[in-house]
């Protein structure tokens, strides 16, 4: 299988790990087979060092990815897909390095999990967002615990009841994204803010993350001393080191994730 037949293409450039849904004439909906090469692609990206942030879009200039794909996987083999999703949702929303969405279009039903599980969303002023499961009799299920964890309830409620479609500026209106720029303007910004994140200490952005995530549902007092003891082991690291030392020398840090 050459690599242009893969459905789901996979590149480690300048330690970022890109994946593109790669079903352009599909409208990068997601088949079994893209769920499945994602789980190992993101198992790579995790072990590889000279990975430090990760970047997923979709090919071409229509979608980013459309969901599910209605023609097969949801009737026949529905049970085990929907599983294979929702293990895909979780392993991307507590992933330990940092995540970022290129929205270059659509952005449906299970589309908008995937994106509402990276950390930073930035998208073309053109694309729209939605879930439309209710249209054909379905509904939102897995990704509905990640909408209502960033969106306001009532807006939440909306989106998927009525399964409406969004256009940029009311996704992040809503919070469901974190910008929208003028498509000429996409790469360059999405480039600014994958440098930037490349640049930090990985260590502490690996510690951060995953207290964020486990503290997420903890009662507030449990929340805080759990993230305190947390704390702890980040200012132990030697990075923080580093970064301190940098500060106070008035000098860039060399963080090496240790």
């Amino acid at each position: 299988v050459t690599m242009h037949a893969s459905p789901l293409l996979y590149q480690v450039k300048e330690q970022v790990a890109r994946f593109t849904i790669n079903r352009e004439p599909q409208r990068n909906s997601l088949s079994p087979e893209v769920i499945a090469l994602f789980l190992d692609y993101l198992n790579q990206a995790q072990a590889d060092q000279n990975v430090r942030v990760i970047l997923i879009t979709g090919a071409g200039q229509k979608a980013f990815c459309s969901g599910a794909d209605l023609g097969g996987s949801i009737t026949d083999g529905g049970q085990r897909a929907f599983a294979d999703y929702a293990r895909l949702l979780k392993r991307l929303a507590g992933f330990p390095k940092p995540t970022v969405a290129r929205v270059n279009g659509y952005c449906l039903a299970g589309g908008m999990g995937f994106m509402l599980a990276c950390d930073i969303v930035i998208a073309k002023d053109t694309a729209k967002f939605g879930t439309p499961e209710v249209n054909v009799g379905l509904f939102p299920m897995m990704i509905g615990a990640l909408i209502y964890r960033n969106v306001p309830r009532k807006k939440a409620t909306e989106m998927v009841l009525l399964g409406n479609k969004l256009d940029a500026q009311q996704a992040v209106a809503m919070g469901l994204i974190t910008r929208a720029v003028a498509p000429k303007e996409l790469d360059e910004e999405v480039a600014a803010v994958v440098n930037a994140l490349a640049a930090k200490s990985p260590i502490g952005m690996k510690i951060g993350k995953q207290a964020f995530y486990a503290m997420a549902d903890m009662p507030f007092e449990q929340a805080v001393d759990f993230l305190s003891g947390k704390l702890g082991e980040v200012a132990a690291t030697e990075d923080a080191l580093e970064g301190i030392t940098a500060f106070l020398e008035k000098r860039p840090p060399v963080f090496k994730g240790k």
